[in-house]
């Protein structure tokens, strides 16, 4: 597909969600899949919210996932400026050609003359609406005003000819004479898309399916000022766990980009995850990195329905791209994390060799890296036990002493204190005392760990070194004799 230009323009009036994120996932795979351009547009009319702060937040979270683009905010390009606050002498130039053009027209109604037309219509059973009073008024000279669109009085057609759910139609009866130019001087978002997407040659424009209810009256502007009609695909909401609409703010942060990166998921699970909220390849391979995804994606195959957001198929996608990364890079993830949790003070206070072998063997039970603090604590604090009563009744049995002292024995035999020879020590011993299965290694877990659970006894024992299993065994034994 030769000259696709698609455009991802976000507001930077907060952090970013992950709606806004998918959306701009789907537009830089489509374009990479096509050999397009991708520009970014930052629509910051909104004064009051917009900050330099939010849309570096936009551009950071951006880059952690690998969305680059090709021109726009931050890169440049032919057809800036790329932030609609800079852009006003060019949308107030296409707004005076359609008043001259009688297409749109001034409206000097006040809030309440507005509020109370609404009333009024509400009693006799309307639809609240605008009712063009002011189409034919004279030129006042009055600066508080606002510039409306006309729409067609006459029953007419539109169409939404969108890649993903076909033709959608609407009635241009359905929408009143809309505003274009607020009473502060500034187009509005229906206004400026229109301009921005028809002088920056956007070719498509993909976007959530909230935006659908939209594109009649920008399809309306298209025409009012002979522009060519970009072709539109809206992609199916992502919606939360009770199949409701993903909330864009909540009391906690759990759907801004910023919170997954914060909290340890790798981008390239995220990444993952996200393109597949609303578009399947049409086979059963869940795991793939970008270059698959951008060979096999295609808008046709986007879904029409939503999306749910399922935070566990998330959890266990990140989880498999831990198990399989490279563990040095896991490595110096996971030092931010071990740092807070105050396991270590700094780089330089680590035994490298050893947190290689930690994090190794506790990887597969993270979801995430802020996990570590929990899956790796063992390793990093006092020895004691979780439940000292239940440890002196697990331990407290001839037989489970019997394991202990011989444990005691034959690793102090050991000179090489490796995991092979560790493991040599356990067979040995359950076969000696002719104690198995869960009675053997239950007892032991809480003898060498504290705890009814976690990572596998033998690398543990390895880890932690010979001295220790060793005075934990005795611990253990002194415990009930206590």
């Amino acid at each position: 597909m030769s000259n696709l230009r698609l455009r991802f323009p976000p507001s930077p009036t907060g952090k970013i969600h992950v709606g806004n994120i998918r959306t701009a996932l789907f537009n830089w795979i489509w374009a990479r899949k096509n050999n397009g351009d991708l520009v970014l547009r930052l629509e910051d009319t909104d004064a009051a919210r917009s900050t330099r702060e939010f849309e570096d937040f936009i551009i950071k979270e951006l880059n952690w996932l690998g969305l680059d683009v090709d021109e726009g905010v931050g890169v440049g390009g032919d057809y800036g400026p790329y932030r609609q606050s800079e852009r006003k002498d060019i949308y107030d130039k296409y707004i005076n050609q359609l008043l001259e053009d009688e297409k749109a027209y001034k409206c000097y109604c006040s809030q309440v003359e507005l509020d109370k037309m609404r009333d009024e219509q509400k009693e006799a059973g309307e639809i609240p609406h605008y009712d063009g009073r002011c189409r034919d008024a004279e030129d006042k000279d009055i600066e508080d005003y606002v510039v409306r669109f006309k729409m067609p009085f006459e029953n007419e057609k539109i169409v939404v000819d969108d890649l993903i759910r076909g033709e959608v139609e609407f009635n241009s009866e359905e929408f009143d004479d809309f505003v274009i130019k607020k009473s502060d001087g500034m187009a509005t978002y229906n206004f400026a898309v229109v301009i921005d997407d028809a002088l920056m040659k956007i070719s498509q424009v993909i976007r959530g399916e909230d935006h659908l209810s939209n594109t009649p009256k920008q399809i309306m502007i298209y025409k009012a000022l002979g522009f060519d009609l970009p072709k539109f695909a809206h992609l199916p909401l992502i919606l939360d766990e009770n199949k409701a609409k993903l909330k864009k703010r909540s009391d906690d942060d759990a759907v801004y980009v910023g919170e997954f990166r914060r909290k340890g998921y790798l981008p390239e699970a995220l990444f993952n995850f996200l393109a597949l909220l609303g578009w399947s390849p049409g086979d059963q391979e869940e795991i793939m990195d970008k270059d698959e995804i951008v060979k096999k994606f295609d808008l046709t195959r986007v879904n029409k329905s939503g999306a749910v957001f399922d935070i566990e198929k998330l959890n266990w996608m990140n989880n498999q791209y831990i198990q399989s990364m490279d563990l040095n890079r896991l490595y110096d993830l996971s030092i931010p994390y071990l740092i807070e949790a105050g396991y270590i003070d700094s780089k330089d206070d680590i035994d490298e060799e050893r947190l290689l072998k930690i994090l190794d063997l506790t990887r597969d039970g993270l979801d995430y890296l802020e996990q570590l603090s929990s899956e790796t604590e063992l390793f990093f604090t006092e020895f004691e036990f979780e439940d000292i009563e239940a440890a002196k009744e697990e331990i407290n049995d001839p037989e489970v002493k019997n394991v202990l002292n011989g444990l005691i024995k034959e690793l102090n035999a050991l000179e090489d204190f490796s995991s092979d020879n560790i493991k040599v020590v356990f067979n040995k011993v359950r076969k000696d005392t002719g104690v198995g299965g869960r009675k053997f290694y239950h007892p032991l877990r809480v003898a060498l760990t504290g705890r009814s659970s976690g990572p596998d006894l033998v690398s543990f024992s390895e880890i932690m070194g010979k001295e220790e299993i060793i005075n934990r065994l005795n611990k253990s034994l002194e415990l009930i004799t206590s």
